[in-house]
């Protein structure tokens, strides 16, 4: 991190390695493992945004239904309790959720996370709203702990999807792409940061990856079954998951600010790609449509690639590939190796510019 010239790092501490039972202490070892972490970070004038939940939970939260149980937001501010009076000499922002919609559409309206079930809308509703309540109650915790380091910030990631139908005049397209960014983008939205629930937060983290076009109620995504050849004569440009549209990213950027009038840190942008030409395209056209949303008063304050290696992700495993460093997965030792996108975010680090 220090050759790309990056003064800040976003980074998951997991639950499941800290605590073995609901109430219970942190685990003193593993917590001295993430110290260590976060004390080389801030020593090399790094800032750590910890990120409290990332999808996945305790196998005893899972047990009683995960996040489609109330009993799970007590237990949580628990957790959160006793780890931030534990870490407030080592970090000043934290990340409560990571895309709450994401967790709550992949693991109860499309069945692609644990506990793989499909189109339960009342159960991703329960899911959204329990960890909203979450979010409010460990806000005014960490806020009120503050940190040794300075003021303390604190918000969530919110995964905004553009959600279109690919034939305007397709009637049950229109309505499935209405249906999923009111429930997606505009009820997570409001779940979080609705009413006097927008006071909590200090900040609104932005994840922003592209748009999702439906042709015939199936999404034109790589991940879906359509070849890239078969969405390239659609018309549809993608990297290894999803639809880019980086035009959409400034749009986005100004509804959100629009809506909650907070700073906002994009927290998450990036493209899974074996093509780096492709990569440093979709890059430069993102960071110039994050730059018009800046020049149009839109208050953001940084952002975060994803990600700094290639990584596990999720249920596709070790084969989509969004490091700026690669990872040889076969090998043990794991080595890393900078990718020619790497030296193009490093010159837009240092520059705090796009260039040519």
């Amino acid at each position: 991190m220090g050759k790309l010239g990056v003064n800040a790092y976003r980074m998951g501490i997991e639950w499941s390695r800290l605590q073995s039972e609901a109430g219970g202490p942190l685990h003193p070892a593993e917590l001295a493992r993430y110290v260590d972490q976060l004390d080389r970070l801030n020593a090399a004038g790094i800032v750590p945004m910890v990120v409290l939940h990332h999808f996945s939970n305790p196998p005893w939260i899972n047990a009683i239904g995960g996040w489609t149980n109330a009993r799970t937001i007590p237990a949580f501010v628990d957790f959160v309790t006793k780890l931030v009076a534990a870490l407030r000499g080592h970090v000043r922002m934290w990340n409560t959720f990571n895309e709450p919609d994401t967790y709550a559409c992949c693991g109860y309206l499309i069945g692609e996370f644990p506990p793989l079930r499909s189109w339960r809308l009342d159960l991703f509703l329960d899911v959204v709203r329990n960890m909203a309540e979450a979010h409010l109650q460990v806000c005014k915790i960490i806020r009120e702990t503050g940190s040794a380091l300075g003021k303390v910030e604190v918000g969530f990631s919110k995964n905004w999807t553009f959600f279109q139908p690919y034939n305007k005049t397709s009637p049950w397209d229109r309505v499935l792409a209405a249906m999923s960014h009111r429930h997606l983008n505009h009820f997570v939205l409001k779940s979080f940061l609705g009413g006097e629930r927008k006071t909590a937060s200090t900040y609104l983290g932005v994840n922003y990856y592209g748009r999702i076009r439906f042709k015939n109620l199936k999404p034109l995504v790589p991940t879906f079954g359509f070849s890239h050849e078969e969405l390239a004569r659609l018309g549809v440009e993608c990297d290894d998951m999803l639809e880019r549209h980086p035009a959409g990213l400034e749009f986005a950027l100004r509804e959100m600010y629009r809506y909650c009038h907070l700073p906002i840190y994009l927290t998450e942008h990036g493209s899974s790609s074996a093509d780096e030409v492709f990569r440093e395209r979709d890059l430069k056209d993102n960071l110039a449509s994050l730059h018009r949303a800046i020049a149009g008063g839109v208050d953001v304050r940084g952002f975060y690639y994803w990600s700094l290696l290639d990584n596990f992700e999720w249920q596709f495993g070790y084969s989509k590939k969004f490091g700026l460093l690669g990872v040889d997965f076969s090998d043990d030792r794991l080595p890393r190796k900078m990718k020619p996108l790497a030296q193009i975010y490093r010159k837009v680090c240092l520059e705090n510019s796009i260039g040519h």
